[in-house]
């Protein structure tokens, strides 16, 4: 079992905001403790994961671990918010700031919006636990999941590069105060300021550079999937057999009226074709490749002959 990782509530912050919302007194360690219950939820649905797909466990704790980095964003934000102006309940009618309050409300509403959107990394987590989490090109939602994919990973490095500005800082204390607001713990601040054998702070260059080659990779599958999708199912027949580009599943389909020789079989199979019971054919996942192999499987057939 992977150790949880928390990051830091600013219950100070939370009291204000309580105390300028509500006439009852502010318990304690409230805040953290709402904060942790759902944190706790994530890393049990990926010590799930670890205990059913183990091979897909690193994941599912990364997941976590970024949910309760969003989930401590969430939360703090959400008291700085509150300090900002006071209920007319605790302040009284008399010259209340209504501008200022319907900031604040819209404000509180953004910040839901970023809840709500926090939340979809619990429905990935439960993805991984049933299975669901493969993206394959002929999954019907397979350019919207590859897009969330993409989009957490720019965030993931929006966020190193911020981390490594404010690590870089000479004012010490305030790229630290910058840090914890992004929802850093004293213990991760403490480890992105050690050197490393290098005598590299913060985010390493490799990690950056890592993660944008990952980016550029569903980048790249991403716009061959959707230039695919646009193009949309074709179809080409010869004497021997009659192909059809897939799109709806991404798969590149040879049909046969009947079923083909040994020799032609043995063609189709070193050409990474195998036969799908399903669709009555033979078939791969359509790419660039593919369309290669199937040139060479004419030329080999001597389709034109």
């Amino acid at each position: 079992m992977k150790e949880r990782i928390y990051y830091e509530i600013n219950e100070q912050s939370a009291r204000t905001a309580h105390e300028m919302m509500s006439m009852q007194e502010y318990k304690e360690g409230s805040k953290t403790r709402e904060y942790r219950n759902l944190v706790d939820n994530a890393y049990d649905l990926a010590g799930q994961v670890e205990e059913k797909r183990p091979l897909q466990s690193e994941r599912a704790y990364k997941l976590a671990e970024r949910y309760s980095r969003k989930m401590a964003e969430y939360f703090n934000k959400d008291s700085a918010i509150g300090c900002r102006c006071p209920s007319v309940l605790i302040s009284g009618a008399g010259n209340f700031p209504v501008k200022k309050k319907e900031k604040q409300v819209q404000a509180w509403e953004n910040n839901y919006q970023f809840y709500q959107e926090t939340q979809k990394l619990i429905s990935k987590i439960k993805s991984i636990l049933y299975g669901k989490d493969i993206i394959k090109s002929g999954d019907s939602d397979a350019v919207e999941r590859l897009e969330e994919k993409l989009a957490g990973l720019k965030e993931d490095q929006e966020r190193m590069k911020v981390a490594n500005k404010f690590i870089r800082l000479k004012n010490v204390e305030k790229g630290n105060e910058g840090l914890t607001n992004m929802g850093y713990s004293e213990k991760e601040i403490k480890e992105l300021r050690e050197p490393d054998f290098c005598g590299r702070v913060g985010y390493p260059p490799y990690m950056l550079q890592n993660n944008n080659a990952n980016i550029h990779r569903v980048e790249g599958r991403l716009k061959q999937l959707k230039a695919a999708k646009e193009r949309g199912s074709r179809k080409e027949e010869n004497r021997y057999f009659r192909v059809v580009e897939n799109t709806e599943i991404m798969r590149l389909q040879i049909f046969f009226d009947e079923k083909p020789v040994q020799d032609i079989r043995s063609i189709l199979k070193k050409n990474g074709f195998k036969w799908s019971s399903k669709n009555g054919c033979w078939q791969r996942q359509l790419t660039d490749n593919a369309r290669y192999s199937l040139e060479r499987i004419k030329k080999e057939i001597k389709t034109d002959e």
